[in-house]
């Protein structure tokens, strides 16, 4: 099976889906509205949330699809991406690239929603994603954990987060002043 045909289920329910999060997104402002927030904090903080969860449930869908392979773990550091070289650079790079991107909009957005900083996100995103680790270990999937996509996962949180710095800093600083956006 192709990495296209593995995948497309997840690429098709993630396009499906996006209608769905910009609906509840929507809604989620205007309760927020309701509740007294302004209109444009409501938002913000709305489509932020709903980013969160839908940039990030694709890919833990795809770590948690079992496949016909043989399990196992990595549990050095390094182990994994080494072998990945045997398959290829170009496997290397997709595998690496993807890793990165598990975490990355929450680590990203978090910190516009919580006052967290680049440090506290790449801890959670290694917490998140060891225990993804584990589950793959865990579960029948035909999966292999490995420490070096809990490490790349990580980073991929906390370089989001640091992409993001100048933006979430600001918005402290801007609620910091009194001001109300």
């Amino acid at each position: 099976m192709s990495d296209v045909e593995r995948w497309l289920p997840v690429i098709v329910g993630s396009v499906l889906a996006s209608p769905v999060a910009v609906a509840a997104a929507e809604v989620l402002a205007r309760r927020r509205r309701r509740a007294g927030r302004p209109a444009r904090r409501a938002r913000a903080t709305a489509l932020a949330d709903v980013a969160i969860v839908a940039g990030t449930l694709p890919w833990v869908w795809m770590i948690l699809t079992p496949t016909a392979a043989p399990g196992g773990v990595e549990p050095v550091p390094g182990q994994g991406l080494a072998g990945m070289l045997t398959h290829g650079p170009s496997t290397a790079i997709v595998q690496v690239g993807a890793n990165l991107l598990v975490f990355a909009t929450a680590g990203a957005l978090l910190p516009l929603r919580l006052p967290v900083g680049g440090w506290a996100v790449t801890a959670g995103a290694a917490a998140a994603s060891a225990v993804l680790e584990s589950l793959q270990y865990l579960l029948p999937l035909g999966r292999v954990a490995s420490v070096d996509d809990v490490l790349l996962n990580a980073a991929g949180a906390g370089l989001a987060a640091l992409a993001t710095r100048r933006w979430w800093l600001g918005r402290r600083r801007h609620r910091a002043g009194g001001e109300t956006g």
